[in-house]
């Protein structure tokens, strides 16, 4: 058995072998570990460590491992710049821990020990193997770049630099972990964001205590503001456009290392309900697509309650035609209309999870085919009503105009509730449910921003480009959420300005 070494802030000492049977002992029996012990100027020896898979061999053997074997022996002094000037890599560090060095080597680094050095240095010649810039799989795109996030951090952080490069986009490191030592970014652009808010997102992520963080969905869980509600307070994107947008908005952006999964933070509910196409069409129609989409939003919340609310406890609001056609749809059912949208509704669910987790190939096909051989077998076999059927597949069309996949989540979870009220209370229930849901909504906070700014508390002058899409010529201000810097975003403008020109030239 092999003692567990506590290499935390351990310095390096000047021996070489030393050196190496410590590092030896901490990656005991790891096959991946290469090492080579070589003569360094005649008199010294030199260790190389690195982790295979992780380095770009050809670029280690070529500017790493032949500079440092034809190094000149007429030399006794042996330093770091000695190293920096036979190296021809751009990436050297020097690190004075073994801490740190592990580090480096974890993150594809070549660790350099030579004997009689007081520290260690880390070669950047990282090289693995990455999944390339496609199209996001999770966001349809209809106008707009067509590129995704990856899972290599440093892609990710050169796609923010192309959209705004400007040096105020600040990006601070962050490591979360105790055994994955993930890295995180906090992306923000200096003058625009909060500085309090910043602040407060590195504090939060600073106390995360955890093993291990293997997605930014660790992330979100453990800095939101209210982890017992369904609504998401933080908004998740894989699009390089939508982070930029945020930033020049005054949000944060927070990227995890191995997930193409970007976290914006504070969010609102408007903004869960707006797609980054709505600013990349003519703003007539991307104002009409969400009202439509407010519209269907209710609908998916409502429409299964409403039903259920009516039949079983309002029957003089239905007309009298529609009335005697749904009681006779109805008479062969042997469930109460609660029983029997509770009964649809879940099937559905599982139709689409099923959908969702199946191959591409073959999840759409199933989930259709799925849908319209349960709803025709169901009504063939007297178990539900044709009306439940239409109202069913009504409600889940209206749920997949949601663009943002979490807050549909919410909305399919809250349906639930408010069915079981309906069946109980009728209208009065529905009202209970909604009325529960808006006080909700009031009471919560994205990192101290209130959830249904700018409707509570008003503010006016952001409620265009908030149940509509405002013009862009006539956003001028950046939304409040995060503070008043620099809120003008463009000069006045008039439209008349174009004319004249047009007429004069």
């Amino acid at each position: 058995m092999v003692d567990v070494i506590d290499y935390r802030d351990m310095p390096f000492s000047t021996e070489l072998a030393g050196n190496i049977d410590i590092i030896q002992t901490i990656y005991n029996h790891s096959t991946d570990i290469k090492t080579r012990t070589f003569p360094l100027a005649g008199s010294k020896e030199a260790f190389l460590l690195f982790i295979d898979g992780m380095v770009n061999e050809a670029l280690l053997d070529l500017h790493v491992l032949a500079p440092l074997l034809q190094a000149r022996t007429d030399t006794s002094h042996i330093d770091f710049a000695y190293i920096c000037s036979i190296v021809t890599t751009s990436q050297l560090t020097i690190v004075t821990s073994f801490e740190d060095l592990l580090k480096h080597i974890a993150n594809g680094c070549v660790a350099l020990l030579v004997d009689q050095l007081p520290f260690g240095i880390a070669v950047g010649v990282a090289g693995w193997q990455q999944r390339g810039i496609e199209e996001p799989a999770a966001e349809s795109i209809i106008r707009g770049p067509r590129e995704g996030f990856t899972e290599t951090l440093s892609v990710n952080t050169s796609m923010l630099r192309r959209k705004i490069k400007d040096p105020s986009l600040k990006l601070k490191p962050l490591q979360v972990g105790r055994y994955t030592k993930t890295s995180v970014i906090i992306a923000h652009i200096d003058g625009i964001a909060n500085h309090a808010l910043v602040e407060e997102v590195r504090s939060r992520i600073e106390k995360i205590d955890i093993d291990g963080v293997l997605e930014s969905g660790y992330i979100e869980g453990l800095i939101e503001d209210h982890p017992y509600s369904p609504f998401p307070q933080i908004q998740v994107t894989e699009r390089p456009d939508v982070v930029s947008a945020s930033l020049l908005e005054g949000k944060i952006g927070i990227m995890v290392d191995g997930t193409p999964f970007c976290l914006i933070a504070p969010t609102t509910f408007f903004a869960m309900l707006q797609s980054p196409e709505d600013y990349y069409q003519r703003y007539i129609i991307s104002s009409f697509i969400r009202w439509l989409r407010f519209l269907f939003l209710i609908i998916s919340l409502l429409l299964p309650s409403l039903y259920v609310a009516v039949l079983t406890f309002h029957q003089e609001m239905v007309p009298t035609s529609l009335l005697l056609s749904i009681a006779k749809s109805r008479e062969d059912i042997p469930f109460p209309a609660l029983v029997e949208a509770l009964l649809m509704e879940v099937s559905f669910e599982a139709l689409r999870e099923a959908g969702v987790r199946l191959p591409k190939q073959v999840g759409s096909a199933v989930s259709i085919v799925g849908a319209l051989v349960i709803g025709q077998a169901a009504t063939s076999a007297g178990l539900v009503s044709s009306p439940m059927v239409m109202v069913v597949a009504i409600t889940g069309i209206a749920s997949f105009l949601l663009p943002q996949y979490s807050a549909g989540i919410a909305i399919r979870l809250l349906r639930f509730p408010i069915m079981f009220l309906s069946g109980m209370f009728g209208l009065l229930g529905l009202m209970l449910g909604v009325i529960a849901i808006i006080i909700h909504l009031c009471s919560l906070r994205s990192l101290g921003v209130p959830y249904l700014q700018p409707l509570a508390p008003m503010k006016w002058s952001e409620m265009l480009d908030s149940f509509m899409r405002a013009p862009i010529w006539n956003n001028r201000k950046r939304p409040s959420l995060t503070g008043r810097k620099k809120s003008i975003r463009q000069s006045s403008f008039k439209r008349s300005d174009h004319g004249e020109e047009g007429a004069s030239s």
